[in-house]
């Protein structure tokens, strides 16, 4: 934890970046408006003391022109503390935001992995939120308060000399208290955040599979998971509140006892014709309820930072979080051709030579060639695909794609070679043309007519009115399964990549339809080197090799009359799925 602290305070400081002017002037309004404040019960002081008190109503008038000054300023330096307070605290919320998002980019899958999705949604939403509140109250009330304790406190001891005595006792009080209470408060904040990760995944969920569980008459199980993490949000905010909620009483019951103090012993001292004067003794009171109040909105600020505490720790673990994967962007920028050699790679998600999901892969594919892959459920061929665009990097052994080993690429120059069509169609909030364009930003309209051709989308497409101009809803969600796979393989092939990846990517279309598809790709780009994962015989019978995998090794490779010749599982598969056909 010592070490923990500066960690967070450089990764924070370092996002206030081009408001760091605006929030240093800040402060400097903040510490005018409080000189104002404190000037005000002096001068009442003097108006009873010389002028009410003397029947000088020359001294009053000046007095109370200085007063009127007094308060204007302080108003004035107040709203200028105010906005620019506002103003710094937004944009450094802002800079967070951007900061995280942009992190979240470069990350590797593993790091990714590392992270729910949900945690990431509430520390880039909910996190930024209390860090962006605790610093706008650390630029205005951490510089006003402590300022105006010291001011206040000096013009306590200036016009009720002995009287000070009742604060030195009372802050050491309050400040031990406060450290208590705050001390036991965090926990409970930290187990609340973590809480609001799993409410976030559940949402997310539910929402996501929305009509899976309405299918499943799945409502009240939902229900049932919702409650547990709210229940836990609940707990742990009502525990920390009520331990909280013992600043305001205490804050309050030592302010009345300061006060009760104060005009006694003051009291005494006017009866008593000491050095004290009826104006001395007012500013001393008013001086004690700025002391006292501002002790209440330190007390506020310990409370927020103590909720805002766990969430910059939260969000520094995203933002000092470095990728894993180098992306060499000073790496080749082309693949000389598609050809992909795996040398004895073997892979595990964790990074060790335990759980292995591939084990000792030989294999070499050469440019052009249409490779087929079937195996059971588990049996790695989801993973086997991902090493080569390096999504993922090999565990063991090595693997090169156009004759140079994957990490002497550029990333993202690697990526643009590298086209997959992912098992679960993702597309995004746009038109069908914008969706398209993912694969090849330049891509002209007639080049993403002949994609969704070769794809078989391109029927539907023309059915609608808007045709490359239709919306496309969050997730396409107006589209079918089938319709929403078709578009994603004819973003995958419109850019023309070196090397074309389809993980089981024509589940959701017809047999006719699926034949359509390989007739296209057939013909499409021969150069490009094609590796389809599938369920069905028939999606891959065509291919020049096709793969079995079991169990994360290769168990057979040949074509298709060749394991149907000699490989029981390829029978197998084949005899089910051809059951009946003559």
């Amino acid at each position: 934890m010592p070490k923990e602290r500066p960690s967070i305070m450089r990764t924070m400081a370092a996002r206030i970046r081009q408001y760091r002017a605006i929030a240093a002037i800040t402060p400097l309004f903040m510490i005018g408006e409080v000189a104002m404040e404190v000037a005000i019960p002096t001068l009442m002081a003097a108006v009873i003391d010389q002028g009410v008190m003397k029947g000088d109503m020359s001294f009053i008038l000046r007095m109370s022109i200085i007063l009127v000054g007094s308060a204007i300023l302080s108003l004035a330096f107040g709203a200028l503390g105010a906005f620019t307070g506002s103003r710094a605290s937004t944009g450094f919320a802002a800079n967070l935001r951007h900061d995280i998002f942009y992190r979240l980019q470069d990350f590797s899958f593993h790091n990714i992995d590392s992270f729910s999705q949900s945690s990431l949604i509430t520390r880039l939403t909910t996190d930024v939120q209390n860090v962006q509140m605790a610093f706008q109250m650390i630029l205005r009330i951490c510089f006003r308060a402590p300022v105006m304790l010291v001011f206040a406190m000096a013009m306590v001891v200036r016009n009720g000399g002995s009287l000070s005595v009742v604060f030195a006792i009372a802050i050491p009080f309050l400040s031990v208290a406060l450290f208590l209470i705050m001390s036991h408060v965090h926990p409970y904040m930290s187990r609340a955040f973590k809480a609001y990760d799993k409410l976030n995944n559940v949402v997310q969920e539910n929402l996501t599979g929305i009509r899976a569980v309405k299918a499943y008459v799945r409502e009240k199980d939902e229900e049932e998971r919702f409650s547990v993490p709210n229940a836990e949000i609940h707990d742990n905010f009502v525990n920390g509140s009520v331990l909280m909620a013992w600043t305001a009483p205490l804050m309050m019951g030592t302010s009345y006892v300061c006060m009760i103090a104060l005009s006694w012993l003051g009291a005494q001292a006017i009866v008593e014709r000491t050095s004290m004067t009826t104006g001395q003794l007012m500013s001393v009171l008013t001086y004690t309820m700025q002391i006292l109040m501002n002790l209440m909105m330190i007390s506020f600020i310990v409370i927020q930072l103590a909720v805002s505490q766990e969430s910059a720790r939260r969000i520094t673990e995203v933002l000092d979080t470095e990728s894993d994967m180098d992306p060499n962007p000073n790496g080749l920028k082309a693949l000389h051709d598609g050809s992909i050699d795996f040398d004895h790679v073997s892979f595990a998600y964790d990074g060790s030579d335990k759980n292995l999901c591939l084990k000792d892969i030989d294999l070499h594919i050469h440019s052009g060639e249409t490779i087929g892959i079937l195996g059971n459920t588990g049996s790695g061929k989801s993973t086997l695909v991902s090493l080569i665009p390096r999504l993922y990097d090999v565990t063991k052994g090595s693997l090169s794609v156009g004759g140079h080993p994957v990490k002497e690429y550029d990333l993202h120059a690697l990526r643009h070679e590298v086209n997959m069509v992912l098992q679960k169609n993702q597309l995004f909030s746009g038109t069908i043309a914008s969706n398209i364009r993912w694969g090849a930003p330049k891509a002209s309209d007639e080049e993403i007519w002949k994609a969704l051709e070769i794809a078989g989308a391109a029927d539907f497409v023309r059915e609608k009115p808007e045709g490359l101009d239709s919306v496309v809803e969050q997730g396409g969600n107006n589209f079918s399964g089938g319709q929403k796979q078709r578009l994603c393989i004819a973003r995958a092939i419109v850019g023309k990549p070196r090397i074309l990846i389809f993980d089981d990517s024509t589940s959701a279309v017809d047999t006719k339809t699926d034949a359509k598809i390989r007739e296209g790709l057939s013909s499409f780009a021969p150069e490009t080197t094609k590796l389809v994962i599938a369920q069905r015989v028939s999606s891959v019978e065509h291919a020049d090799r096709i793969i079995i995998l079991s169990d994360g090794r290769i168990q057979d490779i040949g074509t298709h009359g060749e394991l149907l010749g000699r490989n029981k599982l390829y029978q197998a598969l084949y005899a089910a799925q051809n059951k009946g056909v003559r």
